[in-house]
């Protein structure tokens, strides 16, 4: 094991599966000589090449396209979109293209490709680097839309997604880069797609979150404990599509009560699905309404401290919900 974050934990992952696969590649805007804005490639273009790590226009639906065609010839290209804002270029490519291939081409084509996107709020990026896109993109049959929270996590969805035969889109916190830490084992392993995770158990509630407010409902679920003895049990969805209902519903079964917290737009967002399947299958198992939380249905999130501050859920609220919810 070796404790890192979870972006020394992308960097490191792509590393090794490039030393040990000359398919896989990676390409998008200043991967290359810049090693990423974030640094995830730092080092890659010395070590890998120009023709293995592509530093490519400003010019997503490009990216995309050229590597659902890198795909279908054989390869395995992990493209980047260097803030996932800027990924709406590329949505004819990704859904009507990648997502279908499959499914157009009868089974006899695989697109095997990954698309990283580092998405969120938090770290006063504004409009145009703090949109949460897991809603658009999980709507898509055909394409699978991963979220890991943790370092651990990160790394065995992301080999996970580089070894799926099919399209990924893997979706990157951008405020988790730095702030989370964990341990990583240091060999290769794979997580299920698919799989949600239970990171804390308890009886009394069930909170569903991914993302930064995963930490943000661990946090309050132990103060919960802490200050007014109820134990909450938080679930980590990991993938918003394929949705793994059974993890979620076995919890909610067992506690009556759930809370679902998500960091977009509250109406139509990832967070509603989930609260409406558990409402739908679990009416009778219920001690409560299910309750959610997520952004407001604004245009998007300011640039002010006091204005991402309102946007953006944090633990205060989280707790505040649950408190409510465990009392009802």
């Amino acid at each position: 094991m070796t404790e890192k974050n979870v972006v020394q934990t992308i960097h490191d992952t792509l590393w090794d599966v490039m030393k040990d696969d000359d398919r896989v590649l990676i390409m998008g805007e200043d991967v290359g000589a810049r090693g990423g804005v974030f640094r995830a490639t730092a080092g890659f273009l010395d070590e890998f090449g120009e023709q293995r790590v592509l530093d490519t226009p400003l010019a997503e639906s490009g990216i995309v396209g050229c590597a659902i065609g890198m795909a279908l010839m054989g390869l395995r290209p992990v493209a980047e979109i260097q803030f996932a804002d800027f990924i709406h270029p590329a949505f004819d490519q990704i859904v009507s293209e990648a997502a279908r291939m499959r499914y157009r081409s009868n089974g006899d084509w695989d697109c095997p490709l990954v698309i990283r996107a580092p998405w969120g709020g938090g770290v006063h990026g504004a409009l145009y680097h703090s949109q949460s896109i897991e809603a658009f993109y999980g709507h898509v049959p055909g394409l699978k839309v991963v979220v890991p929270s943790t370092p651990y996590d990160v790394k065995g969805l992301l080999l996970a997604a580089i070894a799926d035969p099919d399209p990924v889109l893997f979706l990157e916190h951008k405020k988790t880069y730095r702030l989370i830490k964990g341990d990583v084992p240091d060999e290769a392993y794979t997580v299920p797609i698919g799989t949600a995770d239970v990171k804390r158990e308890g009886d009394d509630l069930t909170v569903v979150a991914y993302g930064l407010m995963l930490h943000h409902a661990l946090e309050a679920a132990q103060r919960l404990q802490d200050d007014e003895g109820y134990f909450a049990e938080v679930i980590d969805v990991r993938t918003i599509s394929p949705l793994d209902k059974e993890t979620i519903f076995d919890s909610v079964r067992k506690t009556g009560k759930a809370l679902v917290v998500y960091e977009d737009n509250r109406t139509y967002g990832a967070g509603a699905e989930i609260s409406a399947s558990i409402g739908e299958d679990l009416m009778f198992d219920l001690d409560a309404p299910v309750a959610r939380i997520g952004g407001p249905d604004v245009p998007a999130m300011g640039f002010a401290g006091p204005l991402e501050h309102a946007f953006m859920p944090d633990v205060e609220r989280v707790f505040d919900a649950m408190k409510e919810l465990a009392k009802f």
